[in-house]
């Protein structure tokens, strides 16, 4: 398969065009004529002007049009411009440059500004998302200033809120330096709002970051410290802390599997399973859900990691479709993903596919952002040919090749 730096540059430009936006779009939103674009495209010219008026309009950098970077995995001219937006916001907020004449608005609509958008970011719809989050940052951090007391405490929990969204958006489209700013912001609103079990889901947040950037001793540091604040204790063992606490200790476990360090994954699982049977029912706070089905849920994919592939099953038999209802559209999405995993390495080729073929289904934008797909349909090779590479249209991979987020021709979209 061509690497990205393989294609010129005019190809590379109809590459990131892609198929819904023609020659004349492209034309109308650079302010330059078909010809000219018709020109770059056909590596017959490519000036600096018009370099930079493209790379803005495909919101990538113009290193990406050059072939000195490929484009981020799955990433569509949608999400890149939602991104780009995403970033400008977060910056401009937590530097304080903040719209003139912008007016606080009141706690409650922030409140249920940040409920939805925590809706959007758990249902993987990403450019929506960015259209809710934008204005949600401005207003919280409009409100911080104007506000005193205890109205102002609940203002920077929301803002806290928001950059932690902003922070794991970034994380799961690959924008790691924007995810480490956000998460920092976040965390310093969540500070000034003095709410422990706020500032410790933002700790989860960033060892997630430090998990997808390979900082795994790091990350679970980061959970086992923050678990240890907000342990809960007879005096106080509510459903909000029990949800915190268990999250951060599924947190633990992850890290540890990633670590390939069982035993102690191991241990984590088995309180986790403890916290969620405390619990009873799934519950939410601060963007957590957590639960009996969730700690199952997320047991599943850790003894995938550990090779622990029969109990992974095991577990997964216990789950009833009833019962997956009550999870995220995320978390439900993820996990059968980790079905799909086990039932691979353990051969069941056919059932794997099926599995794998309604979750992309079932979410196709959340699945473009996901690496696991790809690894599966790799590890199922050649054992099926029609339905493999009907499921392998869906990721936009080839069977047997590495990797494949690049297009196997240059007419067709990324």
């Amino acid at each position: 398969m061509p690497q990205w730096s393989d294609y010129s540059n005019g190809e590379r430009i109809k590459i990131l065009r892609g198929a819904d936006l023609r020659q004349t779009d492209l034309a109308e939103m650079t302010g330059l004529s078909v010809v000219t674009i018709q020109k770059a495209e056909q590596d017959r010219a490519l000036s600096l002007p018009t370099l930079l008026k493209i790379a803005s309009a495909l919101s990538v950098d113009t290193s990406v049009i050059l072939g000195q970077q490929a484009p981020r995995r799955a990433m569509v001219r949608d999400d890149r411009t939602a991104l780009r937006l995403l970033s400008t916001t977060v910056h401009d907020t937590a530097s304080g440059y903040l719209p003139e004449g912008a007016e606080p608005v009141p706690i409650a609509d922030l409140g249920e500004a940040t409920r939805v958008a925590w809706d959007l970011y758990w249902s993987g719809d990403y450019q929506r998302l960015v259209g809710v989050l934008g204005p949600l940052l401005v207003d919280a951090a409009v409100t911080v200033s104007a506000m005193t007391g205890d109205s102002r405490l609940a203002a920077a929990g929301y803002l806290s809120d928001a950059y932690q969204i902003a922070a794991c958006t970034a994380n799961l489209l690959g924008a790691r330096d924007l995810a480490y700013a956000a998460v920092g912001h976040s965390r310093s609103a969540a500070q000034r709002a003095d709410e422990p079990l706020r500032l410790a889901r933002v700790t989860s947040a960033r060892s997630w970051v430090y998990l997808r950037d390979g900082r795994l001793r790091e990350a679970l540091e980061l959970c086992e410290q923050a678990a240890a604040t907000v342990e809960p204790r007879y005096s106080d063992a509510s459903a909000e802390r029990l949800t915190v606490y268990g999250n951060l200790l599924t947190h633990c476990a992850v890290n540890a599997a990633r670590m390939e360090d069982e035993d102690r994954a191991g241990d984590y699982l088995s309180q986790v399973h403890a916290v969620g049977a405390r619990l009873g029912v799934e519950h939410d706070f601060h963007g957590a859900r957590f639960g009996p089905v969730t700690a199952v849920a997320q047991a599943v994919g850790v003894n995938v990691t550990i090779g622990r592939v029969g109990k992974a099953l095991k577990l997964a038999g216990s789950v009833g479709r009833g019962q997956l209802g009550t999870l995220s559209d995320a978390a439900r999405n993820r996990y059968g993903l980790d079905v799909a995993m086990a039932q691979a390495d353990a051969k069941m080729y056919d059932a794997a596919l099926d599995t794998l073929e309604e979750t992309l289904t079932a979410a196709p934008q959340w699945a473009r952002h996901q690496a696991l797909p790809g690894v599966i349909v790799q590890k199922v090779g050649r054992a099926s040919t029609g339905r493999l590479r009907r499921v392998a249209d869906l990721i936009g991979v080839r069977p047997g090749v590495e990797g494949g987020f690049l297009p196997a021709t240059p007419k067709t979209a990324l």
